[in-house]
């Protein structure tokens, strides 16, 4: 009996690799051209993420799809897929940092800035009415950020930064917007498709 246990534990990655296998198989209308290639552009997989994850921030998204894109032909693969999603499901703290590093890196030279902070803040928070400047309070934001965030005081978090303010405090994992699907959301599309 015990031996059916560790086979079933082992058996939980080859059946979320399936799973990962079979929704993008879902997902992914078949090329006219015989020699184009099988995957996810820009506009599906920003589909995808808007429809099946709810993320709504068009930059994030974006960002999303770069970091997923690894060999940069604009298109998502079966396999930049199944790696891609598969550190929202089994990444280590290490890998979804690095992760969420690359999405937040918007001009990708190495540094959050305050401009790239501005923003990303900008883009996740609802807009509130009010007789103030909405702009100051998202200044006084990206100040307050740094301030906890930036370790060696330049002005802009680098991937140092950005690992120590989260293994801190790991709620600053998305301190910039939702860029990691709800794991929940994944489980439920894959029961769908069995």
């Amino acid at each position: 009996n015990n031996s059916l246990l560790v086979t079933s534990h082992l058996d939980i990655n080859k059946i979320e690799v399936e799973c990962l296998i079979k929704l993008f198989h879902t997902l992914v209308v078949e090329p006219s051209d015989r020699h184009a290639t099988i995957g996810l552009d820009r506009n599906m997989f920003r589909n995808i993420l808007h429809v099946t994850f709810g993320m709504t921030d068009d930059m994030i998204m974006d960002r999303v799809f770069r970091a997923f894109d690894t060999d940069n032909d604009s298109c998502v693969s079966v396999t930049e897929w199944v790696e891609g999603l598969s550190i929202f499901l089994r990444g280590t703290l290490e890998e979804k940092m690095k992760y969420c590093f690359e999405v937040y890196d918007l001009n990708g030279d190495g540094y959050i800035s305050r401009e790239e902070m501005f923003h990303m803040l900008k883009n996740s928070l609802l807009k509130q009415p009010s007789e103030e400047d909405p702009d100051e309070g998202i200044k006084d934001l990206v100040e307050i950020t740094l301030k906890k965030m930036d370790y060696d005081h330049d002005g802009k978090l680098s991937y140092t930064d950005f690992e120590k303010a989260v293994r801190d405090e790991n709620l600053l994992l998305e301190a910039f917007g939702p860029c990691l699907p709800d794991i929940k959301v994944f489980i439920f599309a894959c029961k769908k498709i069995k």
